[in-house]
């Protein structure tokens, strides 16, 4: 949530409030520009504050963006009008996250879905717990005795380092460094049957700066599938630019994008009619990533 520019004493003006009137004035905000309108009861439902803190929230906008409202008595609803500029800049992803989930006023706030717009695909969360445990060990550095629930082997006792959670479009991971194998790796939060903290600090092998392939930054170069007959429409979709789409991304997560947006990573974009939109050019950035044999028609040169 970003301060616009559109009124030069805002910024001077929110700088003595408090966090939580900001967020009250966001969300005022955020009804007008999105819902074309806001009441004294929905800042109340959503904040559980009182009718005398709610009309003063209203008077401070109002003072701030004299234009931006004005109140139909009938209803005793504040509605948008013409002249309406936003105090509040939002990216597309925090607006699309927020109507369809509700403009949250904390971490506390229970989830209240939107009616008119939905997240088709969600992913199965972890135990709250397991979370606070591995975030825990993060914050401080340390190393975890876990039980972790693997494909290949069943529930082990392991001792891994963990530095950061992903998710990777499809489930949350953990990225730890894992003494039995002595390498980093991805482990799935939700196959975690138990996480116990211990007082051991990670050592140099284990510290994030020692994660070569999560450090490391490597180019994908996107493109549209060959077997796509109108392109104009895939490369809107991807904000592509002269027909290709750049992306940065950490060698240790490449694998995970490549598959998430389906991309044709085989040497002749040979798979077809399997839902590829996207095919990639530059094939030699496989060698560098971790797990390419997640990518979508990958093959391992001979």
């Amino acid at each position: 949530m970003q301060l616009s520019a559109a009124y030069n004493n805002f910024h001077e003006y929110v700088h003595d409030l408090s966090l939580a009137q900001k967020e009250r004035l966001a969300f005022i905000d955020f009804n007008l520009q999105f819902f074309g309108k806001v009441s004294r009861n929905d800042l109340i439902n959503r904040f559980k504050t009182g009718l005398a803190a709610s009309t003063r929230d209203f008077a401070a906008y109002k003072e701030i963006a004299k234009t931006n409202m004005e109140l139909n008595h009938s209803t005793k609803q504040y509605l948008r009008t013409n002249k309406f500029e936003p105090l509040f800049v939002f990216s597309a992803e925090a607006i699309l996250q927020s109507v369809s989930k509700g403009f949250s006023d904390g971490i506390t706030a229970k989830i209240q879905p939107s009616s008119t717009c939905f997240e088709a695909v969600q992913l199965i969360h972890p135990n709250v717990h397991i979370i606070a445990s591995l975030m825990r060990a993060i914050h401080n550095q340390l190393t975890c005795k876990v039980k972790y629930v693997s494909i290949s082997s069943g529930e082990s006792t392991r001792e891994i380092t963990p530095h950061a959670l992903i998710n990777n479009g499809h489930r949350w991971h953990v990225r730890a460094y894992d003494k039995k194998s002595e390498s980093f790796r991805d482990f799935v939060c939700t196959r975690f049957t138990q996480v116990t903290l211990t007082d051991e600090k990670a050592n140099k092998l284990s510290l994030p700066e020692s994660d070569t392939q999560f450090n490391r930054l490597v180019s994908l170069v996107l493109m549209v599938h060959p077997d796509i007959k109108h392109s104009q429409a895939i490369e809107m979709d991807y904000a592509m630019q002269q027909g290709e789409k750049l992306m940065q991304v950490r060698a240790a997560l490449a694998a995970y994008v490549l598959r998430y947006w389906q991309v044709d990573c085989s040497y002749e974009h040979r798979i077809l009619n399997q839902g590829c939109q996207l095919a990639l050019k530059n094939h030699e950035v496989l060698a560098m990533i971790e797990s390419p044999q997640l990518a979508p028609g990958f093959v391992k040169k001979k």
